[in-house]
């Protein structure tokens, strides 16, 4: 740096300007010197520290940075959640809150991400999972509910899911049931929630989905036209390689589930507006927040709902139709019950089915040794809809038994051979999903994808890269003992 060396010539300069009028004391001559020699040692030094301090800050902030980053960074889940109950201790305001964050965080880059992907130093892919033509990148799912209104699909998507499913979507915008409406029970890594479909609508969502997609064709040199008949080689809902977007709809609260018409109007008008933008759509018929919204799932009005959403689906003016499964309550768990619901998806041409939901039962929900406080003992009790860990053992037992019917109901229709595997439906699971082990069992007993909802809002954002690490770790141990 050249400055040092400009004072130094500028001292000496002043110094030796009056010695010129009267050259006696040369005593002084030198004496300037010795302040400018050390004052370019000093600013030397300096420089050098200030170097140093901002390489060392600046190494730390790119450290910093990509840690706080990174799905496996711990504090994902031993710190972010505690932090936000602590915030927010109504549950809605931190869903909001955790909703808002992570939409502001991908908008400047800052979002939390997977980083390792799902292929391994070979190039192999052993999570892959084959559905609906798709090959998707790794079986683990983010249910609906955490993004009710397609907010935040690519930053879910940045957490390594496979599949997300948004929603649930109204045709008609609604408030949902008054607050408060979502209650903790932490001891039992547990929610309660009775939100009673809040959405802004089919419209407002479908809206945004389309400059979502407008918005990548646009980043790729493609048009929108384009991008709905297949040529970016993408699913035109997830918008990745490899993933799946899933659009849930319902019915408005308001329509009455009795007037079948007026019900099928319902669900008609949310795919006419969403499936353009969607990879699968789902039919939400088991929320246990919607007064008769179960009533649906008996077999004579559920088939000609799905009759009439499989039948809009295949107007979709794009090349590639949205497929259709239907949502089923856990709690409808009689062999009639479930019979009746196979026979529905058979007979509408439904693809396949997502088993689970929340519970409005209340039993069997606190694990033995678990001692829940006072306010946890009168949250628990709230109206609405359990999840949590003990859902888990009714999930897998309803994801085998229902595997078995649909499998059995279609070799009486189909016939065996390449005429089953071209039409065995597909299964979804979810509830009580919280690790690789539990996913594994449930992808064993007939599902193809696991899905989790109340597990990240407890585990954190890294619970998806954890559950498949989990999977990935079971899997080699067994691949060794073969």
């Amino acid at each position: 740096m050249a400055s040092p060396f400009l004072r130094t010539r500028h001292t000496l300069s002043s110094t030796l300007r009056p010695l010129a009028r009267n050259p006696t004391p040369r005593i002084n001559h030198a004496v300037p010197r010795r302040p400018a020699s050390t004052a370019s040692s000093s600013s030397g030094g300096s420089s050098a520290k200030t170097v140093a301090i901002s390489t060392a800050l600046g190494t730390a902030a790119v450290l910093g940075y990509y840690y706080a980053t990174d799905t496996r960074a711990s504090f994902h889940k031993y710190l972010v959640p505690r932090v936000i109950r602590v915030l927010f201790p109504d549950a809605e305001d931190a869903h909001h809150a955790g909703t808002a964050a992570l939409k502001a965080l991908y908008s400047v880059g800052l979002h939390p991400r997977e980083r390792v992907q799902d292929g391994d130093a070979t190039g192999a892919k052993p999570l892959a999972v084959n559905v609906f033509g798709v090959e998707l990148s790794n079986p683990i799912g983010i249910s609906a509910g955490l993004d009710k209104d397609a907010e935040i699909p690519d930053p879910l998507f940045a957490l390594g899911a496979g599949v997300v499913e948004v929603g649930g979507i109204t045709p008609l915008p609604q408030e949902g049931n008054p607050k408060p409406r979502v209650f903790r029970v932490v001891s039992t890594d547990g929610l309660i929630n009775r939100y009673g479909l809040n959405s802004k609508g089919a419209d407002a969502v479908a809206a945004h989905l389309r400059e979502r997609l407008r918005t990548f064709a646009r980043s790729i040199g493609f048009t929108e036209k384009e991008m709905l008949d297949g040529e970016a080689g993408v699913p035109v809902g997830s918008l990745k390689d490899g993933r799946l977007l899933c659009v849930q709809i319902a019915k408005n609260k308001k329509t009455d589930e009795k007037d079948v018409e007026a019900v099928k109007k319902d669900y008609v008008t949310c795919v006419n507006r969403l499936a353009p933008y969607a990879d699968v759509l789902v039919v939400n018929v088991s929320s246990p927040n919607t007064p008769g919204l179960r009533d649906l799932q008996a077999t004579g009005p559920l088939t000609a709902l799905l009759s009439a959403v499989v039948e809009e689906a295949q107007k979709t003016k794009r090349k590639v139709k949205p497929r259709v499964m239907v949502k089923v309550s856990p709690d409808e768990d009689d062999d009639s019950q479930m019979e009746g619901v196979v026979q529905a998806v058979w007979m509408s041409g439904v693809d396949g089915v997502i088993v689970g939901n929340t519970t409005k039962k209340r039993t069997g929900l606190v694990p033995k040794g678990v001692r829940l406080t006072s306010q946890e003992q009168k949250n628990i009790m709230e109206d609405g809809g359990y999840s949590g860990p003990a859902l888990f053992n009714q999930t897998l037992n309803l994801v085998g038994r229902y595997r078995k019917m649909l499998d059995s109901y279609s070799l009486k229709t189909e016939g065996l051979g390449d005429a089953f595997n071209k039409n065995q439906k597909v299964i979804f699971a979810t509830g009580g999903i919280t690790n690789g082990d539990e996913a594994l069992k449930v992808l064993n007993a007939g599902a193809s994808v696991a899905m989790v909802y109340t597990g990240m809002v407890y585990g954190g954002s890294g619970t998806i890269t954890r559950i498949k690490n989990e999977m990935r770790e079971k899997l080699a141990i067994e691949d060794k003992k073969q």
